[in-house]
């Protein structure tokens, strides 16, 4: 693994703990971006025609890194802007599950829309909740975000298999915005039938790019109207006759955004997921166990088998100040101090955050 701390600057000065915030941006990366401004600004038109093969090579190296088709990717600004892109396309009448406290661009958009809306309580018994109330309600489809951003909650990939032998034609739509880019996911393999997220996060790939990820069985249930000229690659004759996923790509894509998300890929793949997994769950499992040694998590978290990389710790606004000072960098969110780990993260800076709140 390459000098982190010369690939991450912002390392130099802090104990960057808040990518669930923001992720930081690579020195490769950022030299990339730099490289392609620069030929926009000599070349114009010459260098913008370019850009179809480009975001074709993007799709494809996304699918490749999460075991997907390339017909089921679709390149997006955020996950807000697939989402209520998604919902548009399911009937009025539809039943959807949603978890309290979720976050708000996912239970928002739903509540938004004459949809019939139930919930499912997220504690320590989460995957009990959901399974009861899709008994009680039945509902057509289940969205919910793979690890809650305020507590770091991780769902079980073993329920959501069960849940969906068991309820197959339930449509489950997973927010990975806080997930992927952490541990090694295969779309084909998963029980998801959508996986949508912005990838400014644990991806590291800046704002303005995100994924969403179909199957094709789900592409018969919703059907978007979204619609624009790109989504028939500028082609008269194509109005009617476009693929799937270009409901989501009505207008231009840009190649530097979506290019950083590509470029993000490209560094993560010569790291290894299997590597960055690996550390990322060393690191917070052994976080978990210092935590709990100093009764900074709550009782649903520490009663959890399976947890994230992402924790709330007990702490106001005293203990968060006294952590800005000592150039920690974390995020208070509800009623604690959010922290979370990357494989850019140590155990020394583990370390660091344990002393002030000792």
């Amino acid at each position: 693994m390459t000098d982190l701390k010369k690939e991450f600057p912002v390392l130099q000065e802090y104990t960057y703990l808040n990518t669930a915030s923001c992720g930081l941006l690579s020195k490769t990366l950022t030299e990339w971006r730099r490289e392609q401004d620069d030929r926009l600004l000599k070349g114009g038109s010459v260098f913008r025609d370019l850009h179809k093969p480009h975001i074709e090579r993007i799709r494809s190296t996304v699918a490749r890194f999460f075991s997907a088709s390339e017909m089921e990717i679709a390149l997006i600004p955020n996950f807000s802007f697939g989402f209520n892109t998604l919902l548009n396309g399911l009937p009025k009448n539809k039943k959807v599950l949603l978890l309290k406290t979720d976050y708000p661009s996912i239970n928002w958009p739903v509540e938004n829309r004459d949809f019939d809306v139930c919930y499912a309580e997220v504690d320590t018994n989460l995957e009990q909740n959901i399974e009861e109330a899709v008994r009680e309600h039945q509902p057509d489809v289940f969205a919910f975000s793979i690890v809650q951003y305020l507590t770091g909650i991780k769902i079980d990939f073993d329920f959501l298999k069960r849940l969906k032998a068991y309820h197959p034609d339930l449509l489950l739509i997973g927010d990975g915005t806080q997930f992927l880019g952490t541990s090694e996911f295969s779309f084909s393999e998963s029980p998801l039938d959508v996986v949508a997220a912005s990838t400014y996060k644990w991806m590291l790939s800046g704002y303005g790019n995100g994924l969403l990820m179909i199957k094709e069985d789900a592409q018969r249930k919703i059907l978007p109207e979204t619609i624009g000229f790109n989504s028939a690659d500028a082609i008269f004759s194509k109005r009617n006759d476009f693929a799937y996923v270009k409901h989501f790509e009505p207008g231009h894509q840009d190649t530097l955004n979506y290019g950083s998300l590509e470029q993000s890929i490209l560094n993560m793949e010569n790291i290894g997921m299997d590597v960055i997994s690996e550390r990322i769950a060393s690191l917070s499992t052994l976080a978990k166990l210092r935590f709990a040694e100093l009764d900074l998590l709550d009782e649903t978290t520490l009663n959890r088998e399976q947890h994230s990389n992402i924790f709330s710790l007990k702490g106001g606004d005293a203990i968060f100040q006294k952590l800005k000072e000592n150039k920690i960098i974390c995020s208070q969110r509800g009623k604690g101090i959010r922290v979370g780990f990357h494989f850019y993260n140590t155990e020394e800076d583990l370390e660091k955050l344990i002393k002030v709140f000792k």
